[in-house]
């Protein structure tokens, strides 16, 4: 079980990355053949969905909410969306998603203004929640989270796949975890 809420790319800005992605280009649906990781439902492609490979500024559309001010924190990037809305994540989910044992993660810590304040490499171990971790930050999501929740400035944490810099979700302070 988790101890906080992975977000998936929130309905509004799906429905506008399906038109025209953060770059300005229009979407373009293919079928699937293999397992792309979907911002819009948390969980991997299957075989013949038809998805999209869209630009997404997740600190950008969350600055627009919020009236921040990231900057040149600013940043764009491609992310997997069903080409056709979709029922978003399972409610019962009991874990974070794109969760494989090995995989590297990095955490990066983002102030009310959107500026990085800090950041984390995790590896994730054996159970995404906790267990623990191959790497000398030790544990897993659940405590990476904690320990950047506890610094009072860090407003939300965006969790990035190390490998391809792809944005995985979104946890913010005070969104309560789902209970199943």
């Amino acid at each position: 079980m988790t101890n906080y809420t992975a977000l998936p790319i929130q309905p509004t800005a799906l429905k506008e990355l399906r038109d025209t992605d953060d770059a300005g280009r229009p979407c373009v649906p293919y079928t699937a053949t293999e397992g792309s990781p979907l911002r819009c439902c948390l969980r991997l492609a299957l075989p013949g969905e038809e998805i999209a490979l869209v630009s997404y500024a997740p600190l950008r559309r969350w600055a627009a909410e919020t009236w921040a001010k990231p900057g040149a924190y600013d940043e764009q990037g491609p992310v997997f969306i069903h080409a056709d809305p979709c029922e978003g994540p399972a409610v019962d989910a009991d874990d974070y998603p794109f969760s494989r044992p090995g995989a590297l993660r990095t955490l990066r810590r983002y102030n009310a203004e959107g500026h990085i304040v800090g950041g984390r490499l995790l590896e994730i171990p054996e159970t995404a929640a906790g267990g623990t971790s191959r790497t000398e930050s030790g544990g897993g999501f659940d405590s990476a989270l904690a320990e950047a929740f506890a610094e009072p400035e860090v407003a939300l944490v965006h969790i990035r796949a190390v490998e391809y810099g792809c944005f995985h979700f979104e946890v913010r302070r005070g969104v309560e975890p789902q209970v199943n």
